[in-house]
């Protein structure tokens, strides 16, 4: 527009007067028009362009309100060991590198090895840290569990901290090599075994810390004492789910009825909504419509893995944790469980229970174990991939919801 009327002006110098101002005229007339078509045209996006700029800044605002900050210590954990489950990416690979970073010495259990390897080499070079090491552990086998634990007990002189945080979320009804639903299985009896396993080396490292990671979903939770393993029910992926982190938060509170005075603490942590590979099962995944449009808006209130695994670094190493035990975290803030979670004779049984399924011996002796007697789990076999599903790329999911 701009060449064009400097164009016009330049053949106006040298027309007669009349002519000159007729086509004036005609070119203010152009502008005006021009400018009354912009005027109309943009005036369409002003209400969209407004609202999307509302709706943004208010998304922005409350992510940052969810995300809950970064761990406010800067204790380090030089001297140190910390075993973490599930360490090869998401909040465990974060938490296994804030911590190496601190100095501590990470042992990353995991049962992809490949990629365990693969995140302990690049944690060693980003943190320059030579002590993060590589160890198998399939929380869906009890074998495996009992071989990791044994290799830990012979090769490590201590175990300071234990960060429970491998899990799976809302997959289809699998079960674990000893024939448990595999959410309840891997999130809880996996490491109800592994923590009564190392609990020696905890005690004899005291003061020590235990973090099992819980989800806000433990509030809609129950225990089925009947029927564990959906085995005459329906399966419901996501009422299992919610069992499974239930029986985490009962688990932390009873264990820590059973260790006072030996200086282990333990807690659970709901660590808020994090983008990582644990929802790959969720409905958010399961067409393109919702993986591709919703997913992005969904992004915009999730957290990334680094400020996920800030709750678990808060518990492992500030100062204000010391001694504190029994508690759950709303990310960083202790908030009170559902009060099915506060139920004293649950929790009771619900140890007793699991004593029985994984094979530890009962009447005080937690921290040793023996195989499970024939008749006391229903062993299925399973097909590899079947059993622990496929391994895809990262995606968003919302713990805790």
């Amino acid at each position: 527009m701009t060449v064009k009327l400097c164009a016009r002006n330049l053949v106006l110098q040298h027309r007669s007067p009349v002519k000159s101002a007729v086509e004036t005229a005609s070119t203010h007339f152009d502008v005006i028009v021009c400018r009354q078509h912009y005027s109309g045209a943009m005036s369409k996006y002003i209400l969209p362009v407004s609202v999307f700029g509302t709706v943004f800044g208010g998304a922005v605002l409350l992510k940052n309100h969810v995300t809950g900050g970064r761990c406010p210590s800067k204790a380090t954990v030089t001297g140190k060991t910390v075993v973490i489950t599930g360490a090869n990416t998401g909040i465990g690979k974060e938490t296994a590198q804030e911590l190496a970073k601190r100095g501590g010495r990470i042992i990353m259990g995991c049962r992809d090895m490949e990629k365990c390897e693969a995140a302990a080499k690049e944690i060693r070079g980003k943190t320059l840290n030579p002590h993060v090491y590589a160890r198998h552990l399939d929380l869906a086998s009890m074998k495996s569990i009992r071989e990791f634990a044994e290799s830990v007990k012979k090769e490590e002189q201590r175990v300071d901290v234990l960060v429970n945080n491998a899990g799976v979320m809302r997959c289809p009804a699998w079960r674990t090599e000893d024939g448990f639903d595999m959410q309840f299985g891997v999130n809880y009896l996996g490491h109800f075994l592994l923590t009564n396993l190392l609990l020696d080396k905890l005690k004899e490292s005291a003061p020590s810390r235990v973090i099992n990671l819980a989800s806000l979903a433990h509030i809609v939770g129950k225990i089925d004492f009947e029927d564990l393993n959906w085995e005459k029910k329906k399966f419901d992926t996501k009422q299992a789910y919610c069992q499974s982190k239930l029986a985490n938060v009962l688990f932390t509170r009873e264990l820590a009825k059973r260790l006072q005075g030996t200086g282990v603490t333990v807690n659970a942590v709901h660590p808020g909504v994090v983008a990582t590979e644990l929802g790959r099962h969720t409905g958010l995944h399961q067409s393109q419509f919702s993986s591709s449009v919703l997913s992005p808006f969904f992004s915009l209130l999730v957290k990334n893995p680094e400020l996920g695994a800030q709750p678990s670094i808060y518990l492992a190493v500030s100062e204000e944790m010391e001694g504190v035990t029994g508690r759950y975290y709303d990310v960083m803030t202790e908030k009170e469980p559902a009060p099915l979670a506060l139920d004293e004779e649950v929790a009771r049984k619900l140890w007793e229970v699991s004593s029985r399924l994984v094979g530890l011996e009962e009447e005080g002796q937690t921290g040793k174990s023996n195989p499970p007697a024939e008749g006391q789990c229903k062993t299925a076999q399973t097909d590899p991939v079947q059993k622990h599903g496929h391994s895809p790329g990262p995606a968003v999911s919302a713990v805790g919801l």
